[in-house]
């Protein structure tokens, strides 16, 4: 190994989580779920994601504060008790078409639950009517309000699209005097390459049951509008990564998203970012949000808290 490879192997870490036997079978009857969900769905295609979404439930031990000033809208998620200054940015998925704040809440509250760390879940403008740079331009108002708001520690956290605009994000702050930077970021099945270089995009073997190429592909057309696909504000995969807060990625191996995960993983360390990627075997996109049915679920949530933890208190 070579003195370049061994600096990017102590600044990355890759950990296999294996599946137990019956978190399998929890796994195939949930899969059966989502089948019967969206066979018999019938109405406007955001709501009927909205509902989908608001599944993972609202943890009990937070409030909710509905915001709508400077340009941000969205809600803040309380813990009971909060330590100061700390604020989590959270950044919905639903390919840059879907998703909403208040159909997150009850995700982000899980998080909130975890980490006893406030967080802001924000509304940004969604695609067709709104194509780049829309919505990295909310979630940079949404981190420069936070500050404005006096939390001098701030991660950002993302899922899916919101994963990649995440690292949009979190690139896009770099270097610029507004005021402190991110201390983390944690993704779940990061979209970072609206491109579609990935071998899974394709890969016959992956049966991913949220998410498919074709999908991926409409949505991206509505997104990058006049930008190119592998321009790095639609695919963070191909930025400047020089600079980034440590970096939490979680994935699971039955998703077509898995190498955007690899490969900006190794290109994230070949830059000198401290990043880990924890592949989730047989878990299928974003499936942190099914925390009410897996354990696997609740398990790498807590793997999050503990990295965001981590990162507050070294930040």
């Amino acid at each position: 190994m070579s003195e370049t490879q061994l600096q990017d192997h102590r600044r990355s870490k890759t950990e296999i989580i294996k599946l137990p036997s019956e978190e399998r079978q929890r796994e195939a009857a949930l899969r059966e779920r989502f089948a019967s969900f969206w066979a018999t769905a019938t109405g406007d295609r955001r709501a009927v994601y909205d509902a989908f979404i608001s599944g993972s439930p609202l943890t009990s031990d937070v409030t909710l504060e509905a915001v709508d000033e400077a340009g941000v809208r969205g809600f803040f998620i309380h813990p009971q008790q909060a330590e100061p200054k700390r604020a989590i940015l959270y950044l919905h998925g639903g390919g840059y078409v879907l998703g909403s704040a208040k159909a997150y809440r009850g995700f982000v509250s899980q998080i909130v639950s975890r980490t006893k760390i406030p967080a802001l879940v924000i509304d940004y403008p969604l695609a067709p009517e709104a194509s780049l740079p829309a919505a990295p331009d909310a979630a940079r108002t949404a981190s420069l309000f936070l500050i404005a708001k006096g939390f001098d520690r701030i991660a950002i956290v993302g899922d899916s699209a919101g994963g990649g605009l995440t690292l949009v994000t979190l690139a896009g702050l770099i270097g610029k005097p507004a005021g402190p930077a991110p201390v983390a970021g944690v993704v779940f099945s990061p979209w970072v390459d609206l491109s579609f270089t990935g071998a899974s995009m394709t890969d016959p073997d992956i049966v991913d049951p949220l998410l498919g190429h074709d999908y991926l592909q409409d949505c991206a057309r509505k997104v990058v509008g006049a930008h190119s696909p592998s321009d790095p504000l639609a695919s963070p995969l191909f930025g400047d990564l020089k600079g980034l807060p440590p970096l939490l990625i979680q994935v699971g191996t039955d998703e077509r998203l898995l190498d955007d995960s690899k490969q900006y993983a190794d290109r994230a360390a070949k830059a000198g970012v401290s990043v880990e990627l924890q592949i989730f075997e047989g878990m299928h996109h974003v499936f942190q949000l099914d925390v009410a049915h897996l354990e696997t679920s609740r398990n790498a949530l807590d793997r999050a808290a503990r990295f965001l933890r981590d990162a507050f208190d070294r930040g």
